[in-house]
């Protein structure tokens, strides 16, 4: 029997190309239909007019819903530029951006499971523009891709165990303009003084993590020195409010925190959800660090993500964009129902199948729309799960990896 030979790669690239493109412009459309505010780029937009106007960063109420400012000084300082446009520019140049932020998040997400067809690259974008994390970050005008791309640039650009003068920079530069990403840095550095432990130097892991210490501590000594006031009263107040990001029980909320919260039909769950972050934050970094240590390093990048995800006190739906590598780590290793049940999980809009809103309805849930306003997160302690059990056990004579 004859075989059909698939398309050259010449053939292949740009209908690959011009299948995203569409996508992308139906997308852009579908916005516009939908009158899309992009409130979170307005808030950003007034971060930047305060600090250009010498004003209270953390005193500021922006837009109608009268939001807070709720990231590290260095994020202000960074969106000062935003404040030049006009609105509608902004918002188009945002929705520009973030469209090609999630090109390049998804060739770093296929760079990390080691999957290189370029044209690959086109199509797994043409389809993620539509799964709910991504499509409410463009509708937010969020900066999770751009964050997600900082972490991901530093931790493929070497294989596991590698180093050279750039590592942590990109670690170093997300978290100082959201904290979520810090956990990364936590990773290696558990992953260089567990490698010690075993007999190894750990030189690579922690030379990472002090690289983005220092990154990190550079970015923020710099805001510091611009915004000496903003910075004393993040630093020593705010960043321990975290009531002032928004209501705990929210069904955006995918959190540990916003779960507990929902089940338990209380705002604050408080000292539960302390010690289940901490448990689950120990377990989650300690399947991380296994990966790693086993030259896993995509398995390791993703729990890392995740456990980020469900210990921060606020994880909104739109912060999972990190399901794109993971829905990609578990198809290429072979876990194909997984997969296909994280994808219909994350393209579904599950979080918003439930009463939400005013009149806080979320803390009335109960059976099967509790279990609906947890999808995100139970499919990420799902996959901590099978991160766990599906590492190779180490054999006689490999009991570590050697950076």
């Amino acid at each position: 029997m004859t075989e059909i030979a698939s398309p050259p790669a010449h053939r292949r690239i740009p209908v690959a190309l011009g299948v995203c493109l569409a996508s992308f412009a139906v997308f852009w459309a579908a916005q516009r239909a939908a009158h899309v505010s992009m409130v979170d780029l307005m808030v950003y937009r007034a971060e930047g007019a305060a600090v250009r106007a010498g004003g209270d960063l953390y005193a500021l109420r922006a837009t109608s819903a009268r939001l807070p400012t709720t990231y590290p000084p260095f994020a202000a300082l960074l969106f000062t530029p935003l404040s030049l446009p006009d609105t509608a520019l902004l918002r188009t140049l945002a929705t520009a951006g973030n469209l090609a932020l999630l090109v390049v998040f998804v060739r770093l997400s296929l760079k990390l499971v080691g999957h290189a067809r370029a044209e690959s690259v086109w199509w797994v974008a043409a389809t993620a523009v539509w799964c709910e994390p991504v499509w409410t970050t463009l509708r937010y005008g969020q900066i999770n891709l751009l964050l997600a791309v900082l972490v991901l640039w530093d931790l493929t650009r070497r294989p596991a165990g590698g180093y050279d003068r750039w590592s942590g920079v990109g670690l170093g530069l997300a978290a100082a303009l959201k904290l979520t990403p810090a956990l990364f840095p936590v990773f290696l550095l558990a992953t260089g003084l567990a490698d010690r432990l075993r007999g190894g130097r750990g030189g690579p892991w922690l030379r990472h993590a002090r690289g983005a210490a220092v990154a990190f501590a550079g970015a923020t000594l710099l805001a510091a020195a611009v915004l000496p006031y903003d910075s004393w009263r993040f630093w020593t107040r705010m960043v321990f409010r975290a009531s002032r990001v928004g209501p705990a029980e929210d069904t955006a909320n995918q959190a540990l925190r916003g779960i507990l919260a929902r089940l338990l039909h209380t705002p604050d769950p408080a000292a539960l959800w302390t010690a289940g972050a901490a448990v689950l934050g120990v377990l989650g970094v300690a399947v991380a660090v296994r990966a790693e240590l086993r030259g896993r390093r995509a398995w390791s990048v993703c729990a890392c993500a995740v456990t980020a995800l469900l210990v921060s006190p606020v994880s909104w739906s739109h912060h999972w964009v990190w399901c794109v590598p993971l829905v990609l780590l578990l198809w290429t290793r072979g876990h194909r129902a997984a997969a296909l049940g994280a994808l219909l999980v994350f393209w579904s809009y599950v979080p918003w199948w439930v009463p939400h809103g005013p009149g806080r309805p979320e803390l009335h849930l109960d059976g099967a729309r509790l279990l609906l306003s947890a999808g995100y997160g139970i499919t990420g302690a799902l996959f901590l799960a099978l991160a766990r059990t599906s590492l190779p056990r180490p054999v006689t004579g490999e009991i570590r990896v050697k950076p």
